[in-house]
């Protein structure tokens, strides 16, 4: 053995040592820097879930003088045998299905035309995305101002018409106020998604359209065989995003209609919040949201299969 040799083989326990401890030391600084994050999670994720889930099986009352009792499953049939719930199923699910790929194809439009390099077109990023960064609930109140019988939306309605047709009355009707509350939401959230889709399409090469345009493809067939693959990832994401956030539907409904008229825009979330605060039913609030937790979570699994790539 060489005396070179010698000495490397002498060197390499210490710098195994030293990997080690820089190894050590990263584990711990990643630890450190997770830690509150993971705290948190566990503090207002895992803990309420958990909570949920006992007092569902419980009698438990907001303010009670007696302690909760064990009922079984007596919260989920009530649950089950109360129309009220269908009512706020169908009105959920009615939502979902219009706002989802209303909102994501508007916001897949807008995100087209922000995308082309031409003068000015910040600005109109910036309009478009201006609703997003305005609190929902002020959002939902300068909507009720305009949804109003003498509103700004029935003027311009009476004004286009030269007053041969005169607005309803868009948030007291029961077949117009939930189109209402659709409208309103997708114009509020369509700039958020419209960003997500940008960055979807700034992600596929540019040599790709290149190749196309002298193949002599049309603007169309370009967006079907170019843009629209290319948008797998990002699709799958704005679609999931969206579902969660439209099954939430919640602060219009507080701001705008309180669920009303007549139960027509009274959501899952909405009835939970409502049974278990205003009514104090906290163990049936938790029995409607664990059927919310399984409902959401059933469609998000359905909507990531069929969006899945496949190989």
């Amino acid at each position: 053995m060489t005396t070179k040799t010698a000495a490397a083989e002498r060197l390499r326990p210490v710098r195994r040592t030293r990997t080690n401890n820089a190894r050590r030391r990263e584990s711990l600084t990643a630890l450190g820097m997770a830690t509150p994050a993971v705290v948190l999670l566990i503090v207002f994720l895992v803990v309420p879930v958990a909570l949920a889930f006992a007092l569902a099986f419980t009698d438990a009352r907001l303010i009670s003088p007696t302690p909760a009792r064990f009922v079984g499953l007596r919260n989920f049939t009530q649950l089950f045998e109360d129309p009220v719930f269908y009512k706020s199923l169908r009105n959920t699910a009615y939502f979902a299905a219009v706002v989802v790929p209303l909102q994501a194809g508007l916001a897949l439009f807008l995100a087209l035309l922000v995308n082309a390099k031409i003068r000015g077109v910040n600005f109109f990023r910036t309009v478009y995305f201006l609703p997003v960064v305005t609190s929902m609930v002020v959002v939902s109140l300068l909507w009720t101002f305009l949804y109003r019988k003498d509103g700004l939306v029935n003027h311009v309605i009476s004004t286009l018409t030269l007053g041969h047709i005169q607005g309803p009355d868009w948030l007291g009707d029961p077949a117009t106020a939930m189109p209402a509350i659709i409208l309103m939401s997708v114009w509020q959230g369509v700039g958020f998604h419209m960003v997500i889709w940008l960055a979807g399409l700034q992600t596929i090469p540019a040599e790709l359209y290149e190749a196309a345009e002298l193949d002599g493809a049309t603007p169309w067939h370009r967006f079907c065989h170019v843009t629209w693959p290319g948008l797998r990832a990002t699709r799958t994401f704005v679609l999931v995003t969206i579902t969660i956030a439209a099954f939430s539907l919640f602060t219009q409904i507080r701001v705008m209609t309180q669920g009303g008229p007549l139960d027509s825009t009274t959501t899952v979330v909405y009835q939970a919040v409502r049974t278990g605060y205003d009514q104090q039913q906290t163990a049936y609030a938790a029995a409607i949201s664990l059927i919310f937790f399984v409902l959401v979570l059933t469609v998000s699994l359905v909507q990531r299969f069929l969006t899945r790539e496949k190989g």
